[in-house]
């Protein structure tokens, strides 16, 4: 220990002498908290080069690329005077046509071949054990000064000609009530490659058994911690592999070449902004970060759908963040099942209310521009009003595309899991989140009600049986969206439902979703939803996230269209229209007409529609 504290004091050059010396194992300098910066080496035939700097460039986050040197130039200056890549006192692999061949002490005995060779350089100096020693977290590595854990994930890197190989990453636990200033610390002094790419449940990387690592050794998980995963410059491993190169040479992980450049502390793209962490999953585990300032907006968002114009007592209803939670899983769902439908006018055809329709479509299209599988389920008897109310949204500009429709009856058992999974398999599910907006939501008798006490359970298809069998799969998210209470989902607070909402004791739904987003009107939800979506997305700490560091950047190129799907009082305005025009009414009044719940579109909804756009936009 007394060494590798007087090791953390010397300069590079002292350090490298001692290796060569074979007075120091360069392995060590991996297990030290601070200390010089190192590098990773690939060494490429020259005919392999190009494509290995775009691939770098494509993938920066695994492989942040600080030098390529000339063909057969295997000393750098620059970056470490006096260092002779053939002899710096690493330990190389060599790779033959995509086989690890041999692991060398020494690349000498290649500088015929080193000549038609290019050498690249890419950082492996970032590491959470810095910040983790400032909050007090001790390093459990840290008396054997072995690797940390690394593995193979199933993650694809952006392909670049010949190179094509999964992302490897390296994980590190962090006990969950330092995580948030762990991630901060790394934030704000590494900027954008000290950012996680994933935190949580290693299953979602493809990675099977945290206790056997594919590189290093195991870091056993103690109660209470979260694996932390961050992308690895061992990726390079792979990539060489992957392009079959005739002759190879990369260090072997977990050496490195000490370099001189000094330790740049890198700036954040906007000064002040931090990490947010949210737990968005317990079963799998699954964290999300996004960055201060589109939380601070989604929050705001959440505050002004809240207004309770019907006074219905919704603020005892609401849970602060539940929209925030909402979003962030949206945004890592890849395929999206949305119902709808209240038939709460039971002596009309259709009985269907203008709240619920609006919200859905407006759900769905954002979900669409960020390339989400979106499907929409519905009661059989109310397929063709959906199909037409689609149609005519299409027609009218307000979705892009179409969205299939589907139904369900739940006629035996089993049926739920069959609709969710394929093949009914819950290691498959189709979908990875579920949203109801303003949906009839079954009461702890089994029935459904309106507000009036009601009874419209002929009306209703057993839906809620998919939300019910999503708590029982791994992998599947739920909200519900409402505005009193007994719509699907809102068995979440139906504590205070029964407390505090008219008729609650028998209308509260029983039903939960993991998260209830509670609105004045249940399409104000659903706008305020699309629009979380959309700032989450313009996020670059959150789109990064997403994308796991691989691949380039996607913002600028797609936030025009992210644009155009969000809502707007043009685009409400058509969609009341055609509710009109097929004869949905308003749910409080029963009127044919633009309103929604007694309210008049134009004033009350226009209004709100056009504050949610102005918050999300500003």
């Amino acid at each position: 220990m007394i060494f590798i504290t007087y090791l953390r004091s010397r300069l590079p050059p002292t350090i490298r002498n001692l290796i060569l010396q074979k007075k120091f194992n360069s392995r060590k300098i991996s297990g030290m908290s601070e200390g010089p910066n190192r590098a990773s080496v690939v060494v490429l035939p020259k005919s392999f080069a190009e494509d290995f700097e775009k691939f770098c460039q494509a993938n920066s986050g695994p492989l942040p690329l600080l030098h390529r040197s000339k063909p057969g130039e295997w000393k750098m200056p620059a970056l470490s005077a006096g260092m002779d890549i053939r002899n710096s006192g690493l330990r190389y692999k060599k790779y033959e046509f995509g086989s690890c061949t041999d692991n060398l002490a020494s690349l000498e005995g290649y500088s015929e071949q080193l000549k038609d060779m290019v050498t690249f350089y890419l950082d492996c100096s970032i590491s959470p054990k810095e910040a983790m020693k400032k909050v007090g977290i001790p390093v459990r590595n840290k008396e054997s000064h072995e690797n940390v854990s690394i593995y193979k994930t199933t993650v694809p890197c952006s392909t670049v000609g010949s190179f094509c190989c999964p992302l490897v990453v390296t994980m590190t636990p962090i006990p969950e009530d330092k995580l948030e200033a762990v991630l901060h610390d790394i934030y704000l002094t590494r900027g954008v490659p000290g950012e996680p790419i994933h935190i949580g449940c290693p299953d979602l990387l493809g990675i099977e058994d945290l206790s056997k690592p594919d590189y290093g050794e195991p870091v056993i998980l103690q109660p209470g911690d979260v694996p932390v995963f961050w992308a690895s410059e061992v990726t390079s491993l792979e990539a060489v592999s992957s392009c079959r190169s005739p002759l190879a040479f990369t260090s072997s992980p977990g050496y490195a070449v000490v370099i001189d450049q000094k330790d740049k502390r890198i700036q954040v793209s906007h000064p002040g902004e931090v990490l947010a962490v949210h737990c968005i999953s317990q079963n799998p585990l699954h964290y999300s970060i996004t960055s201060s300032s589109s939380v601070q907006k989604i929050r705001e968002l959440e505050n002004i759908i809240a207004r309770d114009p019907g006074n219905r007592g919704i603020k005892h209803l609401f849970n602060k963040d539940e929209l925030l939670k909402a979003s962030l899983s949206l945004s890592h769902a890849r395929s999206v099942l949305i119902t709808t439908g209240f038939p709460t006018h039971f002596t009309h055809d259709p009985p269907e209310e203008t709240d619920g329709p609006p919200g859905a479509i407006a759900m769905a299209a954002i979900l669409q521009a960020l390339e989400k599988e979106v499907a929409i389920v519905v009661d059989e008897r109310a397929m063709n009003l959906h199909r037409k109310i689609i149609e005519d949204s299409i027609d009218q500009g307000v979705l892009k595309t179409t969205i299939p429709l589907l139904n369900y009856q739940g006629d035996e058992a089993g049926s739920a899991l069959m609709f969710l999974c394929k093949d009914g398999d819950p290691k498959s599910p189709r979908f990875d989140h579920l949203v109801a907006i303003e949906r009839s939501g079954r009461a702890a008798d089994g029935n459904y009600y309106n507000a009036r006490k009601i009874n419209i359970k002929h009306l209703v298809d057993p839906i809620d049986d998919l939300f019910l069998a999503a708590q029982k799969i791994p992998g599947i998210s739920s909200t519900g969206i409402g505005d009193g209470g007994n719509e699907l989902g809102m068995g979440k607070v139906k504590t205070s439902v029964k407390k505090y909402i008219k008729n609650g004791d028998v209308i509260a739904c029983d039903v939960e979703a993991d998260f209830a987003v509670i609105a004045g009107v249940s399409n104000w939800g659903g706008y305020a939803l699309a629009c979380a979506l959309y700032l989450l997305n313009m996020s670059d700490i959150h789109g990064r996230y997403l994308q796991k560091a691989v691949g380039l950047p996607t913002t600028s190129s797609k936030a025009p269209a992210w644009a155009q799907a969000l809502p707007s009082v043009i685009k409400e305005e058509k969609m009341m229209k055609i509710l009109v025009q097929h004869q949905v009414r308003s749910g409080v009044t029963g009127n044919v007409g633009m309103e929604v719940d007694g309210l008049p579109f134009h004033g009350t909804h226009a209004e709100m529609i056009q504050q949610l756009i102005d918050v999300t936009t500003m």
